[in-house]
């Protein structure tokens, strides 16, 4: 909390031995009621903002491209994030009745030592998406300049540093010091950002639909491609392992959500604001993305269809002074209205790269590392170390072979985390009936203990199933029996009901189920 005063009245709700503890800091204290201020559109905002990212533009590609046609590849994304969207609002309860973030919410079932597991194991998942994220603003940035400096391309005579080029790293480090500098100044500055980033970036997304469908006289062809699939025994086994993914995609969010919502006005605001951004705006993007690319398949008919995917690539086209394969002229015959299309571009993808690494990829591990050691680590330490961990990942390594690092360590990672949100539903809703005794949630010998072996037996049991296909996921062996193999595509939805049973079992054997409320 960057505000002496708000600290101040936030260490005030609280007893007088807290401020001593090793577990309390400004930044992971309760927020104050009278300061918890995001609206129903701060939250809708929110997602609309992380939602409006490449990475959900390119969705609906991967599973066309895997044989779905254009409405099974919006059912299954739609599907995947009204699923998703359950977690998240179960999660996000705690944060907006307590005010607490992720690590101080899951010290109830962890224990105050034990709640840096699933803090670092999340914090670590955000960093290499954070790498990824901003190397992918960082390329925008590039692209921008090229178009006004062809000879940056050249920049350092083709010097390398780890395998990155000159001229890519230094718009990479850019592109990350845009990022530090938001998060330095606070959630509010967060807040405020993602407010007015949504609703550019979604402009900016209707512009490039209007321009395209224009320009190619309808839709273009991939909305009559038909499905691979002949019937639903054809389909099932295809759809299970893609709706998992579509799941995956924001279930990292459904741990973290509290460090967003304890700043609500409260469960309806959250609750509402949620709903509204997070389903309906990856349906709306993905079919936007759909179209586009259709379009463009029909105007650039030379083009590969993998390509036509990447916003880049056609931005690029669209900025280009050559004519594309298969045309006469340049897409856009003016230099001058290229130039003005190309600041437009960068711009948006820019905004929509920053808004989505801030919230998704930063937020969280700067509470995460923060939890670490509350008294020397803060919120503005924790985003830096985010920022730093994400250099170090080196990722244009992660981007050169997606198959392993991307669905491998990354996703598999995040499909692993499911057990940890299991955990912290049971606990926070079966077990303690959603009361929570705050002042203990900071103090190192308080009723939650510093480690609670339940929640670690449940966390490994959630895991274990997974853990072999994972294993062979990320090519560390060769082989696993078949059962492991047919388990791990579906880790999320199996992992995460183990967990809750197991803990649910456990907590009942020690005899510390809550009481129902009269």
């Amino acid at each position: 909390m960057h505000d002496p005063n708000l600290a101040a009245e936030a260490l005030a709700g609280l007893p007088a031995d807290i401020a001593d503890s090793p577990l309390y800091s400004a930044d992971l204290a309760p927020v104050p009621a009278r300061h918890r201020n995001w609206s129903t559109y701060n939250f809708a905002a929110l997602w609309i903002s992380m939602a409006h990212c490449i990475p959900t533009y390119t969705l609906a590609g991967g599973l066309i491209a895997g044989g779905m046609n254009w409405w099974q590849a919006l059912l299954t994304i739609g599907l995947g994030n009204l699923i998703v969207l359950v977690p998240i609002l179960l999660n996000a309860h705690p944060g907006t009745k307590y005010g607490i973030p992720f690590p101080v919410l899951a010290r109830a079932s962890f224990g105050t030592a034990g709640a840096n597991i699933p803090a670092v194991l999340r914090a670590l998942v955000a960093c290499g998406w954070f790498g990824i994220n901003t190397w992918i603003g960082g390329e925008a940035i590039r692209t921008f300049l090229m178009t006004f400096w062809p000879g940056y391309a050249d920049l350092g005579g083709g010097a390398q540093f780890l395998g990155a080029p000159l001229p890519s790293l230094l718009t990479f480090l850019v592109f990350w010091a845009m990022n530090v500098f938001i998060i330095y100044r606070g959630m509010n500055a967060v807040r405020v950002f993602e407010n007015w980033a949504a609703p550019i970036v979604l402009v900016l997304a209707g512009m490039l639909l209007w321009w395209v469908v224009d320009r190619a006289g309808g839709v273009g062809p991939l909305l009559d491609k038909p499905s691979q699939f002949k019937d639903l025994s054809e389909f099932w086994p295809a759809f299970i392992p893609k709706l998992t993914a579509m799941v995956g995609f924001w279930a990292t969010l459904s741990l973290n959500i509290p460090d967003f919502t304890r700043y609500g006005k409260g469960q309806k605001e959250q609750m509402l604001g949620q709903a509204l951004g997070l389903p309906t705006t990856m349906i709306a993007f993905s079919a936007m993305a759909l179209v586009i690319t259709s379009a463009s398949a029909a105007v650039l008919k030379g083009a590969p269809i993998a390509d036509l995917w990447n916003p880049e690539f056609l931005l690029g086209q669209l900025t280009s002074a050559k004519a594309p394969a298969g045309l006469d002229a340049p897409l856009i015959a003016s230099s001058a209205t290229r130039a003005v299309v190309a600041v437009i571009a960068v711009f948006g993808i820019v905004i929509a790269t920053l808004s989505v690494n801030i919230a998704a990829n930063v937020v969280s591990p700067a509470n995460d590392f923060a939890n670490l050691s509350p008294k020397h680590i803060t919120f503005e330490r924790g985003g830096l170390i985010t920022g730093l961990l994400g250099i170090a990942c080196l990722p244009w390594k992660l981007m050169a072979d997606p198959g392993t690092y991307l669905d491998g360590w990354l996703g598999g990672v995040s499909a692993l985390l499911g057990p940890v949100a299991g955990i912290l539903i049971c606990d926070y809703f079966l077990v303690r009936r959603t009361q929570l005794d705050v002042p203990d949630l900071y103090r190192s010998e308080g009723r939650y203990g510093r480690w609670n072996p339940v929640a670690l037996a449940a966390l490994f049991a959630g895991i274990a199933p997974n853990l072999p296909g994972f294993l062979h996921a990320i090519h560390v062996v060769d082989q696993v029996p078949d059962l492991f193999a047919a388990l791990y595509p579906y880790a999320w939805f199996n992992s995460l009901p183990v967990s809750m049973a197991v803990y649910w079992v456990g907590m009942k054997m020690r005899g510390q189920i809550a009481a129902a409320p009269a």
